[in-house]
């Protein structure tokens, strides 16, 4: 910067001493080109200088996140009320739009009823153990008669004091008993199988109509919309009386935060080199004339021109157009202001980032200060 100055002094002074002061050469219009390129090629110095060490953009534009607010309901659902006006700030928490609540509320109902059901359920299986147990001490009973009947008609048929068909028949009895203990016996194992089937401690069954239940109290909760974040509601588009829910295709109302809002600067590539995150930033909004605002420096957002999606078709690089503008990088900017409410989302403006060097960012202060106070003046309103 010293240089550059000393530079400029030095091809004034000469100027003036060799075609004014002493006169040792006539001044024309062949030197006065030649002083003029001279002195151009100096402000290059200036122009360079303030380029790479100040990066300058105009393409400004403040973002806030924005919540598209979609009601989370399993079927179509009237919309009894709506709790919020257009435009109107809200808090995080308030309720804005309530759906009707009557079918979700039957939906719960008869899910807290089939819930005790369940749980009644486990205990009979519990029950069921013990008849089954009895049932298999009966069969076994059973079988033991039978096999002693059977034991005693084939003795007295051996020795003709009985007939054979009676034997016979006390064999077939006792087949017949014996896989009546094995029925009953499978019973026992089936119905520990019911009562042991578990999840998380849970009976199955109990813990599968606790999952309806709970899912059906989650719909009849999101019967009234509440606001996710502090901010205003825009582009309501809801009135009471219509239907939305499950087969509606897009938003009832946006909400934009109030929170973490920053502003998204575009630069060409080249006046990055010096760039780092942290830096100190100065923002000049159209929407104050006359004013600056300091910031800092989140990032630098890379370009979406680098990025190849995943397909089976081979990629194709055709150079673009010479006339076709360079691929710009955005910065984002955190403007410290403690009020964030002068931000609003899509106020345009110029930015500023100062990486070091004191001499060439007060001159790109002048810069931007001198385009804020032109904001009264221009665009002209004839």
């Amino acid at each position: 910067m010293i240089l550059a100055l000393l530079m400029t002094v030095v091809v004034v002074t000469v100027v003036w001493l060799v075609f004014f002061k002493f006169k040792w050469l006539k001044w024309s219009i062949a030197w006065a080109v030649v002083s003029s390129s001279a002195g151009l090629h100096v402000l290059l110095v200036f122009m360079i200088g303030m380029r790479f060490s100040a990066p300058y953009s105009s393409d400004g534009r403040i973002i806030q996140p924005t919540i598209q607010l979609v009601p989370r309901l399993s079927e179509p659902t009237l919309v009894t009320a709506v709790l919020v006006e257009p435009n109107a700030r809200v808090k995080k928490g308030q309720p804005l739009f309530q759906f009707d609540r009557r079918p979700y509320a039957y939906k719960v109902a008869q899910l807290e009823a089939e819930l005790a059901k369940a749980k009644q359920d486990v205990q009979m299986f519990g029950a069921d153990i013990a008849v089954n147990l009895q049932k298999v001490e009966q069969a076994k009973a059973e079988l033991e008669y039978a096999t002693y009947q059977q034991k005693m008609s084939a003795r007295l048929s051996k020795t003709g004091a009985g007939p054979v068909e009676e034997a016979q028949k006390y064999m077939a009895e006792a087949k017949t008993k014996e896989a009546s203990v094995k029925e009953a016996e499978a019973e026992v194992v089936r119905a520990r199988l019911r009562y042991q089937s578990q999840i998380g401690g849970v009976n199955t069954t109990v813990a599968a109509v606790q999952s309806q239940l709970d899912q059906a109290r989650y719909f009849l909760d999101n019967t009234t919309l509440v606001a996710p974040e502090d901010g205003k509601i825009v582009n309501l588009q809801v009135r009471a009386g219509m239907v939305s829910g499950d087969y509606r295709l897009g938003a009832i109302a946006s909400l934009i935060c109030d929170a973490d809002r920053y502003m998204l600067a575009t630069f060409n590539q080249e006046v990055l080199k010096f760039v780092k995150v942290g830096q100190p930033t100065e923002v000049a909004l159209e929407l104050y004339p006359g004013q600056i605002f300091d910031g800092t420096l989140l990032g630098i957002w890379p370009s979406g021109e680098g990025q190849l999606l995943p397909s089976g078709t081979l990629p194709k690089f055709v150079p673009p157009a010479p006339e076709a503008p360079q691929g710009r990088f955005a910065a984002a900017i955190r403007l410290t202001n403690p009020d964030q409410s002068l931000f609003p989302i899509g106020a345009q403006g110029t930015a500023a980032i100062y990486t070091g060097s004191r001499a060439w960012g007060a001159l790109r202060k002048v810069s931007i200060r001198t385009k804020s106070w032109l904001n009264w003046l221009y665009p002209l309103p004839f």
